[in-house]
C-alpha cells in the first residue's frame, strides 16, 4: 500500500509541475501573440486563440511529440487541473461581460433595441437550429441528442461579442454615437437571452427525451434563479457593499467582495445543473447596478482578467483544435457552412429587423448586421461549455472556434464600411455635444458622502436649518447618492445622538441613507479614518465665525479639508431661515479648473425652473491703469476675450442642463470686494467658490481673496475643493 501511495503522490507532484510549465508557456506565448494581433489592428483575442493553436496538434504539437504531456494535456488529471484554471478564465470574462451590460443603456434605447432583437434574435437562431440538423451523425456525439446539438449550435451562433464590438466602435470614435450604443444595446440583449437559453439546454442534458415537460421545467428553473438573482441578489449585493464600505479597512476590499460573490453565485448555480458562468454573469451585472463599487476595482479586476486569466483560457481553447483535420472536404464543407450560416443569418436578421421594426434606413441596418456579427470570446466560451458537457465532438468544436475567430475578423471591417456611411442626426449630435460637456463633470464621480455632524448641530440645529442636509438632497436628483451620517458622541449622548440622526435621514427621501454613532476622543482622526473608507465627497458644516487669524474655519474641518483623500465641500453660513432656498447662485470664475467644478456644483443644486447661477468673472484693474492707457488697453483687451469665452463656456454648460444660466463679467480694483458687494446688492442666496488648496507650512491656506469672502459675505458660501 505504501507503495502505491508514493507512486499516487508522485504522479500528482508530476501532474502540478507539468501544469505549472502549461500556464507558463501559454501565458507568455498568448501574451505575445496577442501583442502582435493588436499592432496589426486586431482584437488581442485572435492572437490569443493563435497562439493555443500554434502549440497544439494542429502545428508544433504534431512537429514535436514530445512537447504533449508537457504543454498539451494527455492525462485525465492533466487535463481537469487545466480545466480548473481556464473555468476561472471563463468565469472572469462572464464577470467582465456582465459588469459592461449596462441595463439603463437597453431601457434607453428600448424600442430600437427590441425591434432589432425581435427581427435578427430569432432569425439566427432558426438558421443555427435548422443547420444543426444538417451536420451528418459521423460527427456528433449522439447522434440520440441531435435536438439537445441543434438548439446548442442555435445559441452559438446567436451570440455576439460585446469587447470586440465595443473595441472597433472605440477605435472608430462611434462609441457614443446612437448606432454604436444600439448596436451595444442589441448585443447586450442578445447575450443575456442566449445565457438564459443555454442554460436550459444544459439543464436538459442528462434526460432521457427533451419533451414540452422537461423544456417548461428548465425553463422555470433557469427563469426563477435569474429573477431571483436580480431581486433578491441587487439587495444582498447593497447591504453588503455598504457593510464592506463601512466596515471594512483592508485594501482591495470590493474587489474581493466580488469576487466572493461571483463564485457564491456560480456554485449556487452549479448545484442546481446549471453553468457556473451564467452565475458569474449575472453577478457582473448586479454589481454594474451599484454606484458606489469604486472604479480601482473594476480596474484591477480587468487587469487581473485580460492580463492572466483571459490569455490562459483563449490559449487552452485553441489548444484543442486540430486544424489538420478541418482540411478533410467533408468538415471542410461543413465549416463554410456554419460560417455563412452565422454571417447570414445576423446580417438579415438584423437587417431585417431594423428596417421594419426601428425603423432605419438602409447603410444603419447594414451597420447593425455587421456590428453584430463579432463573436469572439463568448462563442468560445460557450464552445468550451460543449465540449465539456459533451454537446459537441472535438470536429465540431473546432469549427466554432474557426467560425469565431473568422467573424471577428470580418465584422471590423465590414462595420468601418458601413458606419463611414451613416450620417447622424441633428438630436443626436445634440446629445453627443452636452455629453462632451458633461463627460468630465465632477457629479458623475461623487456617489459615497460623508456628512459628519457635530455636536453643536445635534444640541441646537434642526434638519430644516441643516444647509448641508439640503445641498445633499438636491444634488441627490442629479446623480446617485448614498449620503453617512456621521456624529462623534459620548456614551451618556449615544442615544440622543442617534435619535437626531434618524431625525436628518428623514430629510433624504432620494437615497439610501446610513447613520454611525462613534464613541471616541480624537475627532480628527475618527472622521479621516471613516473618509478613507472610499468615500467620494467629505461635506462640512462651519457654521460659526473663526475667530483665531491662524485658522479659516476651526481646527477641525481645516485639517479634514488639508487631509481628506477625497473631494470635500465646506458650508460656512449663519443662522438661516426654515424657508430659505438656494435660488439664486453666484459663482465667481478666473477660468480654473478649481472654479469650474464650483459651477458644476451649482448647477447640481440648481433644479427648480426659477433657480437661477450667475456666472461672474472679475476683471482686476491696477490703479495706475490710466497712466498706461496704451500698453494697458491691449492687455485689457486680451482679458475681456478671455473673461468672455470663460464665462460663455460655463453658460453653455449650464443650458445644456436645462438651469438658467447668466454672465456677469466686472471690473474691479479688488475681485473679492467686487463679488461681496454683487452679492449684496442682487440678493444672492448661496456663493459658491473653487479652490485648490494651496501650500503653507501646518495650515489651510485658500489664498487671500478667498478668505476675505468667508469673512465679510452675509450669505451662505460653498468652498469646493476637488482635489
Amino acid at each position: 500500500m505504501e507503495i502505491y501511495k508514493e507512486i499516487a503522490i508522485a504522479g500528482i507532484h508530476n501532474d502540478i509541475l507539468k501544469l505549472l510549465i502549461q500556464i507558463a508557456v501559454l501565458l507568455i506565448t498568448a501574451r505575445i501573440f496577442g501583442e502582435i494581433a493588436q499592432r496589426i489592428g486586431q482584437p488581442s483575442v485572435l492572437g490569443e486563440i493563435l497562439a493555443g493553436i500554434i502549440l497544439g496538434p494542429s502545428l508544433l504539437g504534431n512537429l514535436f511529440p514530445f512537447i504533449h504531456g508537457w504543454v498539451i494535456p494527455i492525462t485525465e488529471m492533466q487535463k481537469s487541473l487545466l480545466e480548473v484554471i481556464t473555468l476561472i478564465g471563463a468565469m472572469f470574462l462572464l464577470l467582465i461581460t456582465g459588469l459592461e451590460t449596462d441595463l439603463q443603456l437597453i431601457k434607453h434605447h428600448a424600442k430600437k433595441t427590441l425591434g432589432i432583437a425581435l427581427g435578427e434574435l430569432p432569425f439566427s437562431l432558426a438558421c443555427g437550429f435548422a443547420f444543426g440538423f444538417l451536420i451528418p451523425n459521423s460527427f456528433l456525439v449522439d447522434p440520440d441528442q441531435r435536438l439537445i446539438f441543434a438548439m446548442f449550435i442555435a445559441i452559438a451562433i446567436s451570440l455576439s461579442a460585446i469587447p470586440v464590438i465595443a473595441k472597433v466602435l472605440m477605435d472608430l470614435k462611434l462609441i457614443r454615437r446612437d448606432i454604436g450604443q444600439i448596436t451595444l444595446a442589441v448585443g447586450m440583449f442578445d447575450d443575456t437571452v442566449a445565457w438564459i437559453l443555454l442554460s436550459i439546454v444544459l439543464g436538459l442534458i442528462g434526460g432521457e427525451v427533451v419533451s414540452v415537460g422537461s423544456i417548461s421545467f428548465s425553463f422555470f428553473k433557469v427563469i426563477l434563479f435569474v429573477g431571483l438573482s436580480f431581486f433578491i441578489g441587487k439587495f444582498i449585493v447593497r447591504h453588503l457593499l455598504e457593510f464592506t464600505l463601512n466596515k471594512i479597512s483592508s485594501r482591495d476590499k470590493i474587489l474581493t467582495l466580488i469576487i466572493v460573490f461571483t463564485f457564491a453565485l456560480g456554485a449556487i448555480v452549479q448545484s442546481i445543473g446549471l453553468e457556473a458562468v451564467l452565475g458569474a454573469f449575472i453577478a457582473g451585472i448586479i454589481f454594474a447596478q451599484q454606484p458606489s463599487v469604486p472604479k480601482e476595482s473594476i480596474n484591477k479586476l480587468e487587469s487581473t482578467t485580460f492580463g492572466i486569466f483571459a490569455p490562459i483560457f483563449f490559449a487552452s481553447a485553441g489548444l484543442k483544435v486540430n486544424a489538420i483535420d478541418l482540411f478533410k472536404p467533408e468538415l471542410m464543407l461543413i465549416g463554410l457552412g456554419l460560417i455563412s450560416v452565422a454571417i447570414f443569418s445576423k446580417f438579415a436578421g438584423a437587417y431585417l429587423g431594423a428596417r421594419l421594426f426601428a425603423r432605419t434606413d438602409h447603410w444603419t441596418a447594414l451597420s447593425f448586421g455587421a456590428g453584430l456579427n463579432a463573436r469572439g470570446a463568448i462563442q468560445i466560451i460557450v464552445a468550451t461549455i460543449g465540449l465539456s458537457f459533451g454537446i459537441l465532438s472535438q470536429e465540431i468544436y473546432s469549427l466554432i472556434i474557426i467560425t469565431a475567430l473568422v467573424t471577428s475578423l470580418m465584422a471590423p471591417v465590414m462595420l468601418r464600411w458601413t458606419l463611414k456611411r451613416v450620417k447622424p442626426e441633428d438630436a443626436e449630435i445634440r446629445r453627443l455635444q452636452q455629453e462632451e460637456l458633461l463627460k468630465d463633470n465632477i457629479l458623475t464621480r461623487i456617489h459615497r458622502v460623508l456628512l459628519p455632524v457635530r455636536k453643536r448641530e445635534i444640541s441646537q440645529a434642526s434638519p430644516s436649518k441643516l444647509i448641508e442636509a439640503r445641498i445633499l438632497e438636491r444634488l441627490g436628483r442629479k446623480t446617485d447618492l448614498s449620503v453617512t451620517l456621521f456624529t462623534i458622541s459620548g456614551e451618556s449622548e449615544k442615544q440622543d445622538s442617534q435619535q437626531f440622526l434618524n431625525t436628518l435621514a428623514g430629510f433624504f427621501k432620494k437615497f439610501p441613507v446610513t447613520k454611525k454613532v462613534v464613541d471616541s476622543k480624537n475627532t480628527l482622526e475618527t472622521i479621516l479614518e471613516e473618509v478613507r473608507k472610499d468615500y467620494h465627497l467629505l461635506i462640512l458644516g462651519a457654521t460659526e465665525r473663526n475667530k483665531n487669524q491662524n485658522l479659516l474655519f476651526n481646527p477641525i474641518v481645516d485639517n479634514l479639508v488639508r487631509f481628506a483623500p477625497c473631494p470635500s465641500i465646506v458650508v460656512q453660513s449663519s443662522n438661516v431661515s426654515d424657508d430659505w432656498r438656494p435660488s439664486r447662485i453666484l459663482v465667481p470664475t478666473n477660468g480654473s479648473l478649481a472654479s469650474k467644478r464650483a459651477a458644476e456644483i451649482a448647477f447640481g443644486i440648481a433644479y427648480h425652473d426659477h433657480d437661477q447661477v450667475h456666472i461672474l468673472n472679475v476683471i482686476e484693474a491696477r490703479k495706475d491703469f490710466s497712466s498706461s492707457i496704451d500698453f494697458e488697453g491691449s492687455v485689457t483687451e486680451r482679458r475681456f476675450t478671455f473673461a468672455h469665452q470663460t464665462v460663455a463656456e460655463l453658460k453653455k454648460l449650464g443650458e445644456s442642463l436645462n438651469v438658467n444660466t447668466f454672465t456677469e463679467i466686472e471690473v474691479g480694483e479688488e475681485p473679492d470686494a467686487v463679488i461681496l458687494k454683487m452679492a449684496s446688492e442682487k440678493n444672492f442666496d448661496l456663493i459658491i467658490l473653487g479652490t485648490d488648496i494651496r501650500p503653507g507650512a501646518d495650515k489651510l491656506y485658500m489664498g487671500p481673496r478667498v478668505e476675505k469672502i468667508l469673512s465679510n459675505c452675509t450669505c451662505p458660501v460653498l468652498v469646493v475643493n476637488s482635489v
